[in-house]
């Protein structure tokens, strides 16, 4: 019995990591990785909430800031006026001008990718490699 109580205690805290919001349960999550933060985003009405989903070393909640509110804008469609939150949850003001709020996919952007150096490994059925990304010009 103490081991499964054990057990307990080390998977139940694990099971909320990306549990929405009281104001946002219920909504479908729309998962977007920006500069390689990879956040589940849900909208209801001028709020939007960014929960970042991906493990980063000792992430700043600067960086964490500007890259939530450009992935609750490519969600929402409305500009971000006011990000707020930590590094892990972040809750987003927006502001979407005048008209209904326009809800769609994100716009698609030429990117120029390359891969990087020495990132190669080999898995079952066959490499991994990563590349690096940027809008072209």
């Amino acid at each position: 019995m103490k081991n499964l109580v054990f057990a307990l205690t080390l998977v139940v805290p694990l099971v909320a990591c990306n549990t929405a919001g009281p104001h946002f349960r219920g909504l479908p999550a729309t998962t977007i990785t920006v500069d390689g933060s990879t956040f589940d985003v849900r909208v209801r009405g001028e709020l939007a909430e960014a929960i970042r989903t991906n493990s980063e070393y000792a992430p700043r909640f600067g960086p964490i800031r500007e890259r939530a509110g450009r992935a609750m804008a490519m969600v929402s469609g409305c500009e971000a006026e006011e990000v707020r939150g930590d590094q892990s949850k972040a809750t987003g003001i927006l502001k979407c001008g005048k008209g209904p709020r326009r809800r769609s996919r994100p716009t698609p952007v030429d990117i120029d990718c390359v891969p990087l150096r020495g990132t190669e490994v080999k898995q079952m059925g066959g490499n991994s490699i990563l590349i690096e990304c940027e809008p072209s010009l």
